[in-house]
Order: C-alpha cells, then sequence, then structure tokens
C-alpha cells in the first residue's frame, strides 16, 4: 500500500471487500501508516481510507492546531474539519466507497477530529469510534445525529483527558441524538488490547 497525495491529504486507501469504510485517523506524531494494522483488526474485509494529519508541531503531524495541552485553536479546529469532510466526500467518488456506511475510527488528536467532523459536519460519517478523545468544541447548534452512533473509549487514568471531559463528550453527542456507549478502562492514554477488543465489539453491532 503506497501513499498517495491526490484529493488534499497524502493517505493510504487499501481496498476491502464489503460496503463498510474506516476512517482512520492518527494520533499526534502519526502517519497514514500508523492506524492500518488496527483498521485491519478491527474489520478484515472493510475499506481503510488513512489520511496523515497536515499540521505540524514540532514536526509531529496533527489534524488541527493546539495552543497548549488541552486547549484547541478553535478557528483552524473549524476549517480543518472542513477540509478533512470535503477529503472524505471527495474520497468516496474517487475509490467508489457507500457514503453511507463510513466509520471514523480516531486515536486522540485523530478522535477529536472525528469528534468536530461528526458535530459540524453531521452527513459526513455514519458513525465514530473516538479512543481517547475530548471535548473539541462545542457548536452553537446541537446537530442532528439520530441515527448515527459514537463509541467513546476513556482511560481512568489518562492525565490528559479527565473522565469528566469524557463524559461531557458523550453529553454532547446524547444530546445530538446519537446512540452513544461510553466505555472506561483502568488505563492511561495509550491503546490497550481491551480497547480494540471493546471497538471490534461495537463495530459488530453497527447496522
Amino acid at each position: 500500500m503506497k501513499t498517495t497525495t491526490h484529493l488534499g491529504f497524502e493517505h493510504i486507501h487499501a481496498p476491502g471487500t464489503t460496503e463498510r469504510t474506516l476512517l482512520l485517523l492518527h494520533g499526534t506524531g502519526g502517519t497514514e501508516s500508523d492506524l492500518l494494522p488496527l483498521g485491519r483488526s478491527l474489520d478484515p474485509e472493510a475499506h481503510l481510507l488513512s489520511p496523515r494529519g497536515k499540521v505540524l508541531e514540532n514536526g509531529m503531524p496533527r489534524f488541527f492546531r493546539r495552543l497548549s495541552e488541552g486547549v484547541f485553536d478553535e478557528e483552524d479546529l473549524i476549517h480543518r474539519a472542513e477540509e478533512l469532510a470535503v477529503f472524505v466526500t471527495n474520497a468516496v467518488e474517487a475509490y467508489g466507497l457507500n457514503p453511507h456506511r463510513i466509520t471514523a475510527v480516531g486515536y486522540s488528536n485523530g478522535a477529536n477530529i472525528a469528534s468536530a467532523v461528526m458535530l459540524l459536519h453531521p452527513g459526513v460519517l455514519a458513525h465514530a469510534a473516538l479512543l481517547r478523545g475530548m471535548v473539541p468544541l462545542v457548536p452553537e447548534q446541537p446537530p442532528r445525529l439520530e441515527g448515527k452512533s459514537v463509541l467513546i473509549a476513556s482511560g481512568h487514568l489518562a492525565p490528559i483527558v479527565p473522565a469528566s471531559n469524557a463524559r461531557q463528550l458523550a453529553g454532547l453527542f446524547r444530546e445530538a441524538g446519537a446512540d452513544v456507549a461510553l466505555r472506561f478502562e483502568n488505563t492511561g492514554h495509550g491503546l490497550t488490547t481491551q480497547t480494540i477488543e471493546t471497538t471490534q465489539h461495537w463495530l459488530r453491532g453497527l447496522a
């Protein structure tokens, strides 16, 4: 699988054998290759679409700027969420993907941009697995997310994302009408075998 630079993002598309697509969104310092093994373990038959974040922080790719740890540049976040939404829409046409079967799987910074896309561009993603994500922003008006499912997988011991913030994120999506599964582990910010198993189980339950 080779990285391609068209459609506005450096990205990898790994073809699948079903209508399902996993949009893989890496954390700070990751690349378009990082989550491919995770994606394939989560759904061996899905298309995998994995872009690289276009913002650099000390040389490390991210999907949007932050002002400090846990403090986001909201103007840039809104712009980057729109940019990613356009990329996904264009990728649907370029790769012949089913636009109604796209599920984001985001880790950390990737989870946060996935949340922003869901909240600001609710027609782009069908579902989202937010692994170690936090509230990216609060939209002026809640979107209509009925029929969409969101998994929030957090760690009780994660210093970056307090449990209260994960609960706030869950409340934000529930207010918008999404079906939310909030799961906590006694672990930190990194992904664990339990995280992967939780996500696999959640994915199998999607329509």
